[in-house]
């Protein structure tokens, strides 16, 4: 299959975190294959500058909230459908690695883990949940939760941020089980290090110039997108590159 056959014109995604970084990038990436889009963020600001920037490209819908709260969520599929009739691909992006420095897990408060959990594991779920009736409606679709490497192997002091994402790694394999024959499919993405805020805050002593680009690696999980052929996938993006 062509890169580009599976992003058409009058595609739809929806794209979370996408006022920075990694969200950004991907976002970015989508609007330039035509794909319209609907964009949130915590903070209004930086998500209008992206928006502005998007809407030379396509339309746009940017609505700033958090996806732990759940009717953001529910005004993100409503702009969706409302605007634009479809969902053709969700990318839960949005994250929160708790505080900085990242504690022990000995010294992770339960009201931190739950926050935690909240933004990592079950927001995602409560977006895919209500994102399925519009793009069943649409004969199928995309699901792209973002993960890390931090899933699967045991970094200290990221227990309550890797146990999260692997939470959410799981959750997308069952979900993945749960659509099968549906024609919607789940993709887990490692993107691997990046010179990202959330990197920044995680590990403050990391030299950025040592980090690879969001926009670097954005067109990866492009390409992942287009080439997946089963219900699920777990890619790690930045292998992919390097084994073009």
């Amino acid at each position: 299959m062509n890169e580009n056959s599976w992003f058409e014109r009058g595609h739809v995604a929806i794209v979370t975190g996408a006022s920075q970084g990694f969200g950004r990038a991907v976002a970015t990436e989508l609007a330039g294959r035509g794909i319209a889009l609907v964009i949130d963020a915590r903070g209004a600001e930086l998500l209008d500058e992206t928006a502005r920037r998007l809407t030379e490209h396509v339309p746009v819908v940017a609505i700033a909230g958090d996806v732990t709260d759940g009717a953001h969520v529910h005004e993100l599929i409503a702009a969706a459908e409302r605007r634009f009739g479809r969902l053709d691909l969700v990318v839960n992006n949005a994250s929160t690695i708790g505080r900085s420095p990242l504690p022990r897990l000995d010294q992770l408060s339960p009201a931190m883990l739950e926050r935690i959990y909240a933004t990592n594991v079950f927001a995602p779920l409560h977006l895919i949940q209500h994102a399925l009736p519009l793009m069943r409606r649409n004969d199928g679709g995309t699901i792209v939760n973002v993960s890390s490497d931090a899933a699967v192997n045991a970094y200290a002091g990221w227990g309550g941020y890797g146990s999260a994402k692997a939470a959410l790694e799981q959750l997308s394999r069952i979900l993945a089980e749960e659509l099968s024959g549906s024609n919607v499919r789940v993709i887990v993405a490692d993107p691997g290090d990046m010179a990202t805020a959330l990197h920044r805050a995680a590990l403050p002593a990391d030299d950025p110039a040592g980090l690879a680009d969001p926009s670097d690696v954005a067109p990866a999980l492009l390409r992942a997108i287009a080439s997946a052929r089963e219900p699920f996938t777990r890619v790690a993006l930045q292998e992919q590159l390097a084994a073009r």
